[in-house]
């Protein structure tokens, strides 16, 4: 089995394709060379190359043309581009198209090798990368089952079990046992709840999410948000309030799941508040962003927390010795925003507040 990794040259000078070819003689590499961009577009879908050259100015296809449409080929093909026309706002409208690298001709062998060997490294990271992502994906798929199957089903029926003893004890149980059944019961709910909070985080189909996709005032899900929160402020006596920008911005999205975002995280803001504290919520649009915050005054987070709140599972010291919970709501708050494309980021100070920042694509006409 032939191992070599492949490189796809698309230039047409033909020196500049020989040369390329004398210096990578004798590598590890598999070389293939082009003379323009419709031949060199035909010949990676049949080479399927690891990296690509390209040269910018060609006759017909322009380079960036051919990067463009290497991407969508292969996304993880790593694309460096090789031109005369050496220019800065060259190389950075190469890097917006998808390049990886720039090299200026004429370049050295010991140039060409270089980067060469950085293109090779990159791809390798990019597979890499993909390789976990998709190990990731069948260990949710297969946590997912498990959960549901192995542990999901027998809780339920354990459940629906109590219940009907605890019907037909009625009467006839001392105090203190049906004092026994009450917190097993308790605790069994919160089992279900915590594994349905589980499988929710699992569930989140960004592609099934993004179909259904429409045009979104951010006020509904916020008030949704708001108003799903309000028994728990009120029996806390934390005060609500929201302020939104005129005209506070309307995004593509789904209506459900962005409340859902909102709710945990108006929710976490009442939950770790003081005693008489405030949550405030605004949004407001800025440019082509619609921004929508979460602050509180209540116990923050320490900052070694900070880069892991939003991991599955994971809570911060100051909330685990103060409040029960999975750890999974911003988790699943993140997955949401990313699925419209979106950004969540918090700044938080232990004992003073944190806030909570979603930006998202403000939606065009």
């Amino acid at each position: 089995m032939d191992n070599k990794r492949k490189i796809l040259i698309i230039d047409d000078e033909e020196i500049v394709r020989d040369s390329c070819m004398a210096i990578l003689e004798g590598s590890n590499y598999q070389v293939a060379t082009a003379n323009d961009g419709d031949a060199g577009l035909k010949l990676a879908k049949e080479f399927e190359p690891d990296l690509v050259f390209v040269d910018l100015k060609m006759p017909g296809m322009s380079g960036f043309d051919v990067i463009a449409r290497l991407q969508a080929i292969d996304s993880a093909i790593v694309t460096i581009v090789i031109t005369g026309y050496a220019t800065v706002s060259s190389a950075v409208e190469a890097m917006k198209n998808g390049a990886y690298d720039f090299l200026p001709k004429p370049f050295t062998p010991e140039e060409f090798r270089l980067i060469t060997r950085r293109g090779m490294e990159k791809r390798s990271l990019v597979l890499e990368t993909i390789a976990l992502r998709r190990e990731r994906e069948m260990l949710r798929e297969n946590f997912a089952a498990i959960v549901s199957h192995e542990l999901k089903a027998p809780l339920g029926a354990l459940q629906q079990n109590l219940f009907v003893l605890v019907k037909d004890l009625s009467g006839k149980l001392s105090e203190e046992q049906n004092q026994r059944l009450q917190k097993m019961m308790v605790r069994i709910d919160d089992l279900v709840k915590l594994i349905h909070t589980w499988l929710r985080d699992i569930s989140v189909d960004i592609d099934k999410l993004k179909a259904n996709f429409k045009p979104v005032a951010v006020t509904v899900p916020i008030s949704k948000a708001v108003e799903s929160n309000a028994l728990h402020a009120k029996r806390k006596d934390v005060q609500i309030v929201v302020t939104a920008a005129e005209p506070a911005g309307v995004v593509r999205g789904d209506e459900g799941t962005l409340a859902e975002a909102l709710v945990n995280l108006i929710g976490n803001a009442v939950k770790y508040s003081h005693v008489g504290g405030k949550v405030s919520v605004t949004a407001e649009t800025r440019g082509d962003k619609v921004v929508i915050s979460v602050a509180d005054t209540g116990i923050g987070m320490a900052d070694e927390d900070i880069p892991y709140i939003f991991d599955g599972l994971f809570r911060a010291k100051s909330a685990r010795t103060t409040h029960s919970g999975t750890g999974l709501g911003l988790s699943i708050s993140r997955r949401i925003v990313e699925a419209h494309d979106g950004t969540i980021s918090v700044q938080s100070k232990l004992g003073k507040g944190s806030t909570f920042v979603i930006t998202l694509p403000a939606a065009t006409s």
